[in-house]
């Protein structure tokens, strides 16, 4: 497609004789050493022979993943790799709005067809064609996602009709093929037009395959919200979909969902929110980045002008994309921000659905900012295996699942083909060698349910054989390898292929539904075209390294110890109620008064090597290292009596239990519907009582806002993700929407599922079940007025003779680094407990002149290097 693209346009340290000195430059020897190794390694050509071994490697993955599916779960539509068995909707526990994307339609079979034949597995995918043709019914009673549909299914069929073509056209196989998956297309796209029947021309987010929208049998629409990607993913299949049957009603409806969005959009920044009113075109959630509920909208703009070759769509993606790297991109991170007031950062974290973007900004030819988030987001890799499902702009982890996605490897396939760095091959090859460590398992490849912990979740969703098979196959081969020419396609959201050709392919629609005013938009080099690497990078291949180097150590990992003349080493510790010394005492560190040592005059002479240590201890909370408290729900009713407690996570809205002296108590009963996305419907039982609430469809406070408009007295939000539970998942804390929360005042807490289980469960066996909600350390008795805190402790080493002035204020620590000994002294006229001293102690290893131990080193390098996680 790149190619396609082209012709479209084209002091060191002073002497010391301490024990741990050698010792330290010896370790830092070792670790450049093996940095270096490692770089090198990273930034080394490879063999076609280690490609040859890689790409064999991806064929076994891929046969491992697509065979486990087939032999232990096929019709069904995903395999459950855990329990070796296929998820059926309606036999498995219900997950939410996860569930959407399952029609009883065997959605991994037609996900997988197009990757089946870039894989060159022409046999089966002959034989997964018939499949598909002589099983799959897509009428069935069941409310499936539009938007997962339209880019599973619909795009699988279509891939895999143009696929067949393909092949027949040749002469060699699929001569019995008569467009079958075609018709099959243009079925699904007749059974999803009902969800555009709004007053916006928004598409409803839901609709059911039998029955469509208005139908009282149909289940749904009642939904008045969709997300940006959800109304915004629909022009590539459906537009292929009326070019190829020759049907326009599918391009007419996808292009009047764009044109909604581009009027939306908010004029003084150019940016568009994440959730918005199918009705009336209000916006619900007005946060905007380019990660989830946003990110294929853009990204369909772009190729919508690849694959149909209408200016309008590049010109809406031009001004969006000037709009992001004014406000959202701050290289190499990517933040969400108010899209009324751009400048202010609506979170500290950042989701792995973002990944695509460098890709993204490959096809657009803006290759420096690409570079640096696609290496910022392989340094998460590096510390986390995998990304995980969000992490903060600290690079901590915020949601720890793994879902196997795939817009990693996509990113890292585009950047390779833009540069032909044999780095990206490396990045590549840890992807595969980390599914295969990590993920895989007996019936085929698990998601990850806590990359902290590594334990499994019984899932493996269809894109992961649509797409990161499809990337990773093609990342390591060559054209001439390869059945089609894959620069005759522009790939979908979920990588399906869709010949580039269409755009020579006379549309049947009004192009220009809504007239557009003149854009005042500066045109560069790339503004119509993505040029070819010569232009990007003339004369120059390490072009791509030298931007990566900036951010090599980003997230802390594998940086080497570097004696700098200043330096400075930040240590997180956790204040358990003892002072900064005492906690050092802890660490190993022995503590002697200063007038028990007899200490050789220093006043009057000048020591080699003396450094003035400052100790800054700033005591607060940063959010991402902000602590959860545990709280309890305990069921107190009759059999129970206060027996059973549940741990639960707090929120961030809603009324403070931690203020409650005795908790709040309350009958429990489920939520209709049980999602409480929408108006509740079983008000009267609702009312003054603690309502049950899955987790999904919509954010935890929309839910509390619909369940206290009821009358609830209280929620408790139980987790759709089957298996989890509180020993094996770390508790979080639920936040808002984006909006205010201050209209939230009903107690609302969060089970895991395991937990969520035992509350329904005796809910169902005793039909009226008491609890109590409190804080878990109130509940067991152990209450306490003060609440741990953070504290940061930073430690900056200052040469004898830097001005006194560039030193911290507060308590010190002074270093003084002689022949036989360490001797580390505090001044300081205030302690941080705020009682007034002149104390003066001095901390030393092992005593005056005897030489360290292995222990004592390990203790105190353990506890002071750079980057270390406590």
């Amino acid at each position: 497609m790149l190619e396609h693209m082209r012709r479209l346009g084209d002091k060191p340290t002073r002497k010391s004789v301490l024990c741990f000195g050698t010792e330290m430059m010896l370790k830092t020897i070792l670790i450049t050493s093996l940095l270096s190794w490692v770089n090198c390694l990273e930034n080394q050509s490879m063999t076609p022979e280690e490609k040859t071994n890689i790409r064999n490697q991806i064929l076994e993955m891929f046969d491992h993943a697509y065979g486990s599916y087939m032999k232990y779960a096929y019709p069904a539509d995903e395999l459950m790799p855990l329990s070796c068995k296929g998820r059926v909707r309606g036999e498995e526990p219900n997950r939410g709005d996860i569930d959407d994307s399952l029609g009883k339609f065997s959605l991994t079979l037609i996900d997988t067809l197009d990757t089946l034949v870039v894989l060159n597995k022409l046999d089966e995918f002959e034989d997964a064609v018939k499949k598909a043709v002589r099983d799959v019914r897509l009428d069935n009673d069941v409310v499936v996602s539009v938007f997962e549909t339209n880019i599973r299914v619909l795009g699988g069929l279509l891939g895999g009709h143009v696929m067949a073509d393909l092949l027949r056209q040749r002469g060699e196989r699929m001569q019995w093929y008569r467009d079958e998956l075609l018709h099959m297309a243009v079925e699904l796209g007749h059974r999803l037009l009902p969800a555009f029947n709004t007053t916006s021309g928004l598409p409803y987010p839901k609709v059911n395959l039998r029955y469509g929208i208005l139908n009282p049998l149909s289940r749904t629409g009642t939904e008045s919200d969709t997300c940006t990607a959800c109304a915004g993913t629909m022009i590539l299949e459906f537009a292929a979909l009326s070019r190829l049957s020759g049907e326009s009603v599918f391009e007419e409806h996808a292009r009047k969902a764009l044109d909604v969005l581009w009027e939306r959009r908010q004029r003084g920044s150019d940016l568009v929110g994440t959730v918005i009113n199918i009705h009336n075109g209000e916006w619900v959630r007005k946060d905007s980045g380019v990660g989830a509920g946003i990110d294929s909208y853009y990204e369909y703009l772009m190729k919508a002008y690849i694959l149909l070759g209408d200016n309008t769509f590049l010109q809406r993606f031009n001004v969006h994309y000037s709009a992001i790297m004014k406000y959202i991109s701050q290289p190499p991170l990517l933040l969400n921000v108010h899209m009324h007031n751009p400048t202010v950062s609506v979170r500290s974290w950042m989701d792995s659905l973002l990944a695509f973007f460098p890709g993204l900004q490959v096809l657009t030819g803006d290759l420096k900012p690409a570079i640096e988030t696609h290496e910022m987001l392989y340094q998460v890799t590096k510390q986390h295996k995998f990304l995980p499902e969000a992490f903060t702009t600290e690079f901590r982890v915020h949601w720890g699942q793994h879902l196997l996605r795939p817009e990693f490897a996509e990113s890292t396939y585009y950047l390779y083909k833009a540069t032909g760095d044999p780095y990206y091959l490396r990045v590549g090859q840890s992807i595969v060698e980390k599914l295969n460590a990590f993920a895989r398992v007996p019936c085929g490849f698990a998601a990850v349910q806590d990359v902290r912990t590594g334990t499994h979740e019984d899932r493996m969703d269809s894109f992961f054989l649509a797409e990161m098979f499809k990337y990773l196959y093609l990342l390591f081969s060559e054209k001439s390898q390869l059945p089609i020419n894959i620069d005759d396609y522009i790939f979908t959201t979920e990588a399906h292929l869709l010949p580039v050709s269409l755009s020579t392919t006379q549309a049947s629609v009004q192009t220009n539904i809504t007239e557009d005013t003149p854009i005042a938009h500066d045109e560069d080099l790339f503004t119509h075209s993505c040029p070819s690497t010569e232009t990007l990078f003339p004369n120059n291949p390490s072009f791509a390294k030298t931007i990566r180097d900036s951010y090599k150590y980003l997230t802390g990992v594998g940086r080497a110890f570097t004696p700098l003349p200043i330096r400075e080493i930040e240590l997180p510790l956790h204040d358990n109620g003892m002072e900064p010394v005492e906690f050092l005492k802890s660490m190993g560190i022995s503590l002697t008064p200063l007038n028990d040592i007899n200490l050789r005059d220093t006043s009057g002479s000048k020591h080699k090597g003396v450094f003035r240590v400052k100790l800054v201890a700033e005591v607060s909370q940063t959010p991402e290292e902000e602590l959860v408290v545990p709280h309890a729900v305990q069921l107190i009713s009759p059999p129970f009596l206060g027996r059973t407690v549940l741990t639960a996570g707090p929120a961030k809205f809603g009324m403070d239990l931690t203020k409650q002296e005795h908790g709040v108590k309350g009958t429990i009963v489920k939520a209709s519907p049980y999602t409480a996305c929408g108006p509740i419907e079983n008000v009267a039982e609702v009312k003054g009582r603690i309502a049950l609430a899955l987790r999904g469809d919509c954010m935890f406070a929309a839910k509390a806002r619909w369940l206290q408009q009821a009358g609830a007295g209280g929620v408790i939000f139980i987790d759709h993700r089957e298996g989890s539970n509180s020993e094996e998942t770390p508790l979080f804390q639920m936040v808002g929407d984006g909006d205010p929360t201050k209209d939230i005042t009903l107690p609302a807490v969060f089970l895991f599922s395991r937990e969520g289980a035992v509350l329904t469960s005796a809910l169902e066996e005793h039909h009226n079940v008491d609890v109590l909600l409190l804080p878990m350390e109130r509940q067991m008795g152990q209450d306490k007025s003060e609440k741990p805190v953070s504290m940061n402790i930073k430690l900056r080493l200052r040469e004898e003779g830097e001005p006194e002035d560039r030193a911290a204020q507060g308590t010190t620590l002074e270093l003084v680094l002689e022949n036989e000994e360490v001797l580390l002294k505090e001044e300081g006229e205030e302690e941080l407990n705020g009682k007034q001293h002149s104390q003066q102690q001095q901390v030393c290893t092992q005593g005056k002149t005897e030489p360290c131990s292995a222990d004592s080193r390990q203790a105190l390098n353990s506890k002071t290097e750079p980057g270390t996680n406590p």
